[in-house]
């Protein structure tokens, strides 16, 4: 977890470089709005074949692919020839290629309707769609990456999977840089598209390796088996990632009505927003193929504690980070952004939409950790994808009747509440269904670290303009939130405050 979280932090601040670069050349402007218009191609890929979808289809089949293969080589009866993980990449990468393929093919050719169909209301709408033509090359590049990634994972291999973002920042920032003077926002979206060859590349190697991927014996004839993959496992994984990331169409769709530049606002203050989220989502990650192998071992209990105990780590380290950007919003957004065509006004803007985003990221966070005990089995369940439709209906529906008033913040909030509302209906759905969570004390744990981090939130919000200077404030802040947050906690006896406490005494020990 740790490894793979450094990793995270570093490719998040190449995320954020990025952003900046995109901020600094081009504001918040149409050509912006061009660009996360087309962006949303490479943001859906990446839930959809990276980060969920691909993740919690494969790492379970890969699991049990790679048990098969020890037991048959334990047993000393393991076919020389055969073996249960390259037939798994035999049969399902393939066809998994020939479907990317195709269609980032399809979307290529329907760029003029997709954009038509995501912001109807967009000013310039040919940018637009060059920009979508050159993203649409992620859909390939990425599903790949994420191919590769979930059999990485499911080998114990974390150090090349962490890295993906890395290499995907590295190539549109080096494309932006090298090709803006007679590109223009173009350069960004080719950017993409190299950034998504580099995550093929990153990994390939270790790939190679641990699939022993192609074969170099030959295989006899016969039908290739592909345990735990298929229509009937993949469509509801699949309607779950696509509901989940569908909550950003609704917002691009929505604000396309609004002046130049909503999208722009809303795009930046989310990508800061849920940096602690996808920081508290670490321990999820590493901890997927625990989760699979106790639920296929039918150890009901073990994975209990193994989920049990994701969540309240998540649940810390992502209320952390709410309080501190509820406290400090501001001066995060002038320090990362404030520059070139990204004026103060654009600040103030950023800043309160973030504020706003904040108060749901507990919501994403319980979302993407408990979507992953519920498909660790390998076996359908379409409860996921109902409840992430429910939400979606919830962010839909206030969503429209937000935005008119309140502009961006109402479409902020709606995206807030929808997702508060699937996490409530998975938290209460997983014990009765797949892990005998318990609820009540999960809910005990979370009220307690929410009072802690609002603390540390008033704390910051009341001290943050007391500095002028936003970086020496927010390098304070910095200090002050987390102290705040973490007396508060042991002050009303939140347990995940006092275990981290230990575990960090702990490694300090070890250390010396």
């Amino acid at each position: 977890a740790a490894v793979t979280a450094a990793l995270t932090v570093a490719g998040a601040l190449l995320g954020l470089v990025r952003d900046q670069a995109i901020a600094k050349i081009y504001g918040a402007s149409t050509d912006s709005d061009a660009f996360l218009v087309a962006w949303t191609v490479p943001e859906m890929a990446a839930t959809l074949l990276i980060e969920d979808a691909m993740a919690l289809l494969l790492v379970p089949a890969f699991s049990h692919a790679i048990a098969l293969r020890a037991a048959g080589r334990a047993t000393a009866l393991r076919d020389p020839v055969r073996d249960p993980v390259r037939d798994l990449v035999a049969a399902t990468f393939p066809r998994l290629f020939a479907v990317l393929a195709a269609v980032t093919g399809l979307l290529i050719l329907f760029a003029p309707q997709f954009v038509g169909a995501l912001a109807p209301g967009f000013p310039d709408p040919g940018l637009a769609v060059d920009c979508t033509r050159l993203a649409a090359l992620t859909v390939l590049t990425y599903g790949i990456a994420g191919y590769f990634s979930a059999a990485l994972r499911a080998h114990g291999r974390f150090l090349p999977p962490a890295a993906v973002y890395i290499a995907s920042n590295i190539g549109i920032i080096g494309t932006i840089l090298l090709l803006d003077s007679c590109w223009g926002v173009r350069a960004a979206a080719t950017g993409a598209a190299v950034g998504g060859l580099l995550m093929v590349l990153a990994q390939l190697p270790a790939f190679v390796r641990e699939a022993d991927w192609p074969p170099l014996r030959p295989r006899p004839a016969g039908r290739i088996a592909a345990p735990l993959v298929g229509f009937a496992v993949l469509a509801p994984i699949a309607l779950f990632a696509v509901s989940r990331q569908s909550q950003v169409l609704v917002e691009r769709f929505l604000a396309s009505s609004l002046s130049s530049g909503a999208i722009s606002h809303l795009n930046y203050a989310q990508k800061v927003a849920q940096m602690p989220m996808v920081l508290s989502l670490m321990f999820c990650t590493v901890t997927v193929p625990a989760v699979a192998q106790a639920v296929a071992e039918g150890d009901r209990e073990r994975a209990r504690r193994r989920v049990e105990k994701d969540l309240a780590l998540a649940g810390t380290v992502v209320l952390l980070g709410t309080s501190l950007i509820l406290g400090y919003a501001p001066q995060i957004v002038e320090v990362l952004f404030e520059r070139g065509a990204f004026d103060p006004q654009d600040t103030a803007t950023t800043a309160s939409v973030m504020r706003v985003y904040a108060a749901g990221l507990i919501g994403h966070t319980l979302v993407g950790a408990l979507g992953r005990p519920f498909f660790s089995s390998g076996r359908p369940t379409w409860y996921p994808p109902a409840a992430m439709a429910v939400g979606l209906l919830v962010t839909v529906a206030a969503g429209s009747a937000a935005v008119g008033p309140w502009g961006v913040h109402g479409i902020a909030a709606a995206n807030a509440a929808g997702i508060c509302v699937t996490a409530l209906l998975l938290l209460f759905g997983l014990g009765s269904r797949i892990v005998p969570i318990e609820v009540r004390a999960i809910g005990r744990a979370l009220g307690r670290l929410g009072l802690a981090a609002a603390a540390a939130a008033l704390a910051g919000r009341l001290a943050a303009p007391l500095i002028a200077d936003a970086l020496l404030s927010l390098v304070l802040g910095a200090l002050l939130v987390p102290a705040v947050f973490t007396l508060t906690g042991l002050a009303v006896r939140a347990p995940e405050v006092v275990h981290l406490l230990a575990l960090t005494r702990q490694r300090i020990r070890h250390v010396r």
